[in-house]
C-alpha cells in the first residue's frame, strides 16, 4: 500500500477525477479529507471511501473563499493530526473566449487560480510542521496548446503550471514537493453528457477525439488518478517542479 499512514486532502473530490483519485488513494491506505461545494456528491464519495475500509471526512468548501480554504487545512489537522498530500483538483470550466463575462472571468480565476493558491497556502503550513509533503496540481493540455474559444479556461490552467514551478521552489526547503498533472480528453461525467447531447457512441467519440492522440482513444479517470498517485507517493521522491502529461500522446503530435 503506497500511501499507508498518509493523510491526503483532495479538493473537488465529490465527482469526476477528484473522486476517482480519492478512491484510488483509499485503496492505497490513505486517510482522506474530501472538499467540495457539492454536499450530496461529497457525502457519497466519503461513503464509497469508507466501504473500502479507509477513514474519510467531507468538508463543504468553496476554495475561492479564504475562510473555506483555511477550514480545509484546519479540519484535516483537527481530525487526522497531519497532512501529507494535497491534490488541488477543484476547478470550474468556463469554456469561453471573448464571450466570457467579467463575472465568469472572476469566478474562473477565483477558483482555478486564487483558490488553488489559498488551499496550498494553508495546507503547506501544516506540511511544514510535519517535515514535508507532496502537492499535485491539476492543470491540463489546454495549458500547452491553442484551442478555439477557450482562453478563459486555458489561461487559468497555464497559470497553474507556473504556480507549480514557483511553489516547488518556495516549498523545497521544507521538504514539500509540488508537481502538476495535465490530462487530455478523459471519460468524465462531463464528457458523457457531451456524448449524450450529440448522440455519440464510445466508438464515435474515440474516432472524433481519440483520433487526436497517438493511442487513438480518450483516457479513463483511473489513468489520471494513477498518475496523481505516482507523483504523490514516495516513488516520486526526486521529482518536483514539473508536469506530467496524461493525454495519450495528444501533445506529441
Amino acid at each position: 500500500m503506497r500511501l499507508k499512514g498518509k493523510v491526503a486532502v483532495i479538493t473537488g473530490a465529490a465527482t469526476g477525477l477528484g473522486e476517482a483519485t480519492a478512491l484510488l488513494f483509499a485503496q492505497e491506505g490513505a486517510r482522506l479529507l474530501v472538499a467540495d461545494v457539492d454536499d450530496a456528491g461529497g457525502g457519497g464519495a466519503v461513503a464509497e471511501i469508507r466501504k473500502k475500509g479507509a477513514e474519510a471526512l467531507f468538508v463543504h468548501a468553496d476554495i475561492a473563499q479564504e475562510p473555506d480554504a483555511r477550514t480545509i487545512a484546519d479540519a484535516a489537522l483537527r481530525v487526522f493530526g497531519r497532512i501529507d498530500i494535497l491534490v488541488n483538483n477543484a476547478a470550474i470550466f468556463v469554456l469561453k473566449g471573448f464571450d466570457a463575462t467579467v463575472a465568469e472571468w472572476q469566478r474562473s480565476l477565483g477558483i482555478n487560480v486564487v483558490g488553488t493558491a489559498l488551499v496550498t497556502k494553508y495546507v503547506a503550513e501544516v506540511m511544514k510542521k510535519n517535515g514535508g509533503g507532496a502537492i499535485v496540481n491539476l492543470s491540463s493540455i489546454s495549458a500547452w496548446i491553442a484551442q478555439r474559444n477557450m482562453f478563459a479556461y486555458s489561461s487559468t490552467k497555464a497559470a497553474i503550471l507556473q504556480m507549480t514551478r514557483n511553489m516547488a521552489m518556495d516549498l523545497a526547503p521544507y521538504g514539500i514537493r509540488v508537481n502538476a498533472v495535465c490530462p487530455g480528453t478523459i471519460m468524465t461525467a462531463a464528457v458523457r453528457r457531451y456524448m449524450q447531447e450529440r448522440g455519440l457512441t464510445l466508438e464515435q467519440l474515440n474516432a472524433e477525439e481519440g483520433a487526436k492522440t497517438l493511442l487513438k482513444r480518450v483516457g479513463e479517470q483511473r489513468e489520471v488518478a494513477s498518475a496523481i498517485l505516482f507523483l504523490a507517493s514516495d516513488a516520486a521522491s526526486y521529482i518536483t517542479g514539473t508536469s506530467l502529461m496524461v493525454d495519450g500522446g495528444y501533445t506529441a503530435m
